[in-house]
């Protein structure tokens, strides 16, 4: 009898290589289906991550909240983004595909530091170590913190200011990068939201006309130290998402005001992991939207 076979009581032949073929084929048969390997689990992804820009971590947990029926994990789009398996039929092995419309395309994240700072101090600017502790705690809104989104030249750039509880992202697009245009921004947007508390920015000269804005609108101004982004990472953390739609070298003169707030708009209905995968705008307004 040859080696990988022997005779049974039953006067049958067992062959191993034909035992372990068919051992393969049950085990691959019992195996559940994901809800990647359809086209209407799979549809639903590509449409999250091309059209809505949600991260592979935010469309599991929305998933995981608003259809607890089915079940997906952030490792496993990533994956399949990776093995392609999510690219639109017919794209070539050159395209990047649905990897490229991620935040980092797939690249690995750079550590903190940077170029040495160099830009003016602001005369009077109070330091961050001089706002309320109960800032620190995100207990209540109306705590912003605040930056500038400088695009292509020197024209026209995007203010943003994020609150520390909800995440709620306001602001909005200026005419010039200057000091006394993105006080009048600052002055509208937090004229719009009532009860605004502290607003924690970076050293630009941009916002040495703060004192303005305190003025105006009864919020206090902090300015975190050159070279700690963290002070302010609620803040970064959207301005990433901003420049998913606005990359690094647009010219926001060419920039309408209606589209700005278009985008802003959609991060602000985007799920956070923090809050359970509620939206900035949920929280803000004590609501729950149904967005799947």
């Amino acid at each position: 009898m040859a080696g990988n076979s022997f005779a049974v009581s039953s006067g049958r032949c067992h062959r191993a290589s034909t035992a372990q073929r068919g051992r393969e084929s049950r085990r691959v048969s019992c195996v559940r289906p994901g809800i990647l390997d359809g086209e209407r689990g799979a549809g639903l992804v590509r449409r999250l991550v091309v059209r809505e820009h949600w991260s592979p971590g935010r469309i599991a947990g929305g998933i995981a909240v608003e259809r607890p029926g089915l079940m997906v994990f952030a490792s496993a789009i990533h994956r399949a983004i990776n093995e392609r398996r999510l690219d639109p039929p017919g794209l070539t092995r050159a395209r990047r595909g649905i990897r490229a419309r991620l935040r980092h395309k797939g690249k690995r994240r750079h550590g903190r530091g940077g170029p040495k700072e160099r830009r003016g101090e602001i005369p009077g600017a109070r330091p961050i170590g001089q706002r309320p502790e109960i800032v620190g705690e995100r207990s209540g809104l109306g705590d912003r913190e605040g930056d500038a989104v400088v695009g292509k030249g020197a024209g026209a750039c995007l203010v943003t200011l994020v609150d520390r509880r909800s995440g709620l992202l306001s602001g909005g697009r200026c005419a010039a990068h200057a000091r006394r245009d993105v006080a009048d921004v600052g002055i509208g947007a937090l004229r719009r939201h009532p009860g605004s508390r502290t607003v924690i920015l970076d050293r630009g000269m941009e916002f040495a006309d703060f004192e303005k804005v305190e003025q105006a609108t009864g919020a206090v101004f902090c300015f975190a130290l050159s070279l700690h982004p963290w002070r302010r990472g609620g803040n970064g953390n959207t301005n990433g998402l901003i420049r998913e739609c606005f990359p690094k070298g647009t010219g926001f003169t060419a920039v309408g005001e209606q589209e700005v707030r278009a985008v802003y708009d959609a991060i602000d209905h985007r799920p956070r992991k923090r809050h359970g995968y509620r939206t900035p705008w949920e929280v803000h307004h004590s609501t729950v939207l149904h967005l799947l």
